[in-house]
């Protein structure tokens, strides 16, 4: 067997990029072949963006701190071990000082996130 079946990434040393929400470290979008999944570790900001996905589902899973989540209109408390599965067209966004762990189903596509 030549080529390995897993990856790893070390999600606090790659570089993050600004998102919707804040700030994304995003893991596994490199992973030739892969259709199923990435992992973004993420800081959200007071300031994160109303958006939704076409064809993009997350699963969002707090880590530390607390706030909301907006979705569809609904707030839904965050703590830590929170987590909330986020189908597509659902408007969402993450109000308060967060770190979260975000699971996109299919991998992370930027042509797939719409600001509202």
């Amino acid at each position: 067997m030549s080529e390995k079946r897993f990856s790893v990434a070390q999600l606090d040393a790659i570089t993050p990029v600004p998102c919707p929400c804040g700030q994304a470290r995003r893991a596994f979008h490199d992973v030739p072949g892969n259709k199923l999944a990435t992992v973004h570790l993420t800081e959200i900001s007071a300031d994160s963006r109303a958006h939704y996905h076409k064809v993009m589902t997350e699963i969002y899973i707090v880590l530390e701190g607390e706030g909301y989540l907006e979705a569809d209109g609904e707030r839904i408390p965050l703590k830590p071990m929170t987590s909330v599965m986020i189908k597509p067209g659902c408007v969402h966004r993450a109000v308060g000082n967060l770190k979260i762990i975000n699971v996109p189903m299919p991998p992370f596509d930027p042509a797939d996130e719409f600001e509202v």
